[in-house]
């Protein structure tokens, strides 16, 4: 239960901080929002690291959190890409599918086989973040064609890993991973953001939002690091991946934004996902 909890806490925070970051990315541009994001994010962590004063873990540690911040930044540009050069109704759905399927694989092979509600609940959240994720395009006629599977899968594949390094770096530790995971993204995305010429600061009016961005990020990953070490890697990671609801409930919300049919059918088959998981 407190696994699901913390996996739930991690849904809500993680979509609270993309739901800023989704506003910074179009008022400032996509590039410099992630950096900023992934950046700020260390100002967090190093006042928390200054309350819990928390032990320095082994070099694996460093090893396996770095890895994760390094995939889970590859796994953001190629999504970006992804978005911008192919149909948004199928890249953002598959991506998130993989970020979900690829955890429940590792921790079947390493923690054994759940049980079968769990087992029930996770095919009800991965059809809820399809639902939940497909957006305005899902009336529109799709030619879909392998290549257009390429970018989402090899981003969701790249946001999986992260979960699964992160997972297994973050045993022993909760602050210092995510320390070693944001200087790896942030040198990634530093140089992306160089190359694109969109490394100055958003402006003081965006400024709030990039701090939210960062807070809400860094908080999504506190409980779901939390929820990896007091539970199973694939409850942690599929109530997790759960955060693109929050964005839309958010936006609709604050920005007006109307949410469609399978969007809220997704909605209410992830209330029914974190139900049969937490069982």
């Amino acid at each position: 239960m407190l696994s699901s909890l913390f996996g739930l806490l991690s849904a809500l925070t993680w979509g609270a901080g993309d739901f800023a970051g989704g506003i910074v990315s179009r008022r400032a541009g996509v590039y410099r929002a992630a950096f900023y994001g992934e950046s700020i994010g260390l100002v967090f962590l190093a006042a928390m690291l200054a309350i819990v004063r928390e032990p320095i873990p082994d070099r694996a540690s460093w090893a396996w959190s770095a890895a994760a911040g390094a995939s889970g930044s590859v796994g953001l540009l190629l999504l970006l890409r992804a978005l911008a050069e192919g149909q948004m109704s199928i890249a953002a759905p598959v991506s998130a599918l993989m970020v979900a399927v690829l955890p429940v694989i590792a921790s079947a092979l390493t923690e054994g086989l759940p049980g079968p509600m769990k087992y029930l609940g996770f095919g009800l959240a991965l059809l809820s973040i399809w639902l939940i994720s497909r957006g305005d395009g899902h009336s529109k006629e799709l030619h879909l064609h392998l290549a257009d599977l390429r970018l989402p899968l090899l981003s969701g594949i790249c946001f999986g890993f992260y979960f699964i390094l992160m997972h297994q770096g973050s045993q022993a530790a909760t602050i210092w991973p995510m320390i070693a995971a944001r200087l790896a993204g942030s040198i990634v995305l530093f140089f992306v953001a160089a190359a694109k010429h969109q490394l100055h600061w958003p402006g003081r009016q965006i400024a709030p939002l990039v701090f939210l961005n960062a807070g809400g990020d860094i908080a999504g990953n506190t409980f779901y690091i939390l929820a990896g070490q007091v539970g199973r890697l694939d409850v942690a990671a599929v109530l997790s991946s759960l955060y693109p609801g929050t964005t839309i409930l958010l936006a609709g919300v604050f920005l007006h934004e109307h949410l469609n049919r399978p969007q809220w059918l997704g909605i209410i088959a992830a209330l029914g996902a974190m139900v049969l998981i937490s069982v």
